[in-house]
């Protein structure tokens, strides 16, 4: 690729994770996210869903061997600015995606993905003590949201209180920053980030629509595409709240279950 033309392309996030058949979550959703931010996604699939608004019907993980090679071949001729994580549902593939990110060195956004909106898990049980020993170490900022913080802790979070010890006991895996989703709580949509000297708290109104699937996904997809352009992590969480923030707001009704946020809402599409 000559100067020229390397210097008109848009900064590079890769997504590393399972497919969404329904289009709401997933691979789906995080380049989805990225287009609307700004950024060139790029994907590495990990597992194949058959998934759609009332749950997960059935999951294929895909060879160790075909991840590496999806995440070489683009890494190694493209270039990458950013990595964000998604479904990695068995421990060999935590830790072969550890090992990659570990080795390339732009920053990456791990959302520890154990169960779907529905409740269906996407990580086998066993894989959860690698999670916490080779990829929370090599995040730059890790997204939990009280259900995973519960799974990888044994912190249950029941209020606003808890989230700073949520926090501690993540951080204590060795990820930079940890930022905790407190959706699950009542009252406003707050989150907590924090890299255990600063702390920032992000507020947003809840808003009363049911059609929130694939919010962590794009939550974590957003985050990584403002840390491609080089903001800051504050920064980037704080952009990536307020997209997230809009996406539920505008979320609408798709099949009879549980419908996507809407990625698009800048731009009057999706179920405007």
């Amino acid at each position: 690729m000559s100067a020229s033309s390397r210097a008109s392309a848009p900064p590079r996030v890769l997504t590393v994770a399972g497919s969404d058949s329904g289009g709401g979550a997933g691979i789906q959703a995080d380049l989805k996210t990225m287009l609307a931010l700004g950024v060139h996604g790029m994907s590495v699939l990990t597992a194949v869903t058959a998934q759609n608004s009332l749950g997960v019907q059935g999951a294929w993980e895909l060879p160790v061997e075909a991840v590496r090679a999806q995440y070489r071949s683009v890494v190694d001729d493209i270039g990458v600015d950013a990595v964000k994580t998604g479904m990695l549902s068995s421990a060999e593939l935590v830790e072969t995606v550890a090992e990659l990110i570990g080795g390339t060195a732009v920053p990456s956004v791990v959302d520890p993905v154990g169960v779907s909106k529905h409740g269906d898990s996407l990580l086998a049980a066993w894989a959860l003590d690698s999670v916490r020993t080779k990829l929370l170490p090599v995040a730059t900022v890790a997204t939990p949201n009280l259900d995973e913080v519960a799974q990888l802790t044994g912190v249950e979070v029941e209020s606003e209180d808890g989230m700073r010890r949520a926090a501690e006991a993540v951080l204590a895996y060795g990820p930079t920053w940890v930022l905790i989703k407190g959706g699950h709580l009542s009252g406003d949509a707050v989150d907590f980030l924090t890299d255990g000297s600063e702390e920032h708290w992000l507020r947003a109104p809840r808003f009363d629509n049911r059609h929130t699937h694939g919010t962590g996904c794009t939550l974590a997809s957003a985050i990584a595409s403002g840390l491609a352009k080089g903001r800051s992590v504050p920064a980037a969480v704080a952009a990536a709240k307020e997209y997230v923030t809009g996406a539920i707001a505008a979320g609408f009704a798709l099949g009879g279950g549980i419908g996507p946020v809407d990625h698009g809402w800048r731009f009057g599409a999706g179920g405007a």
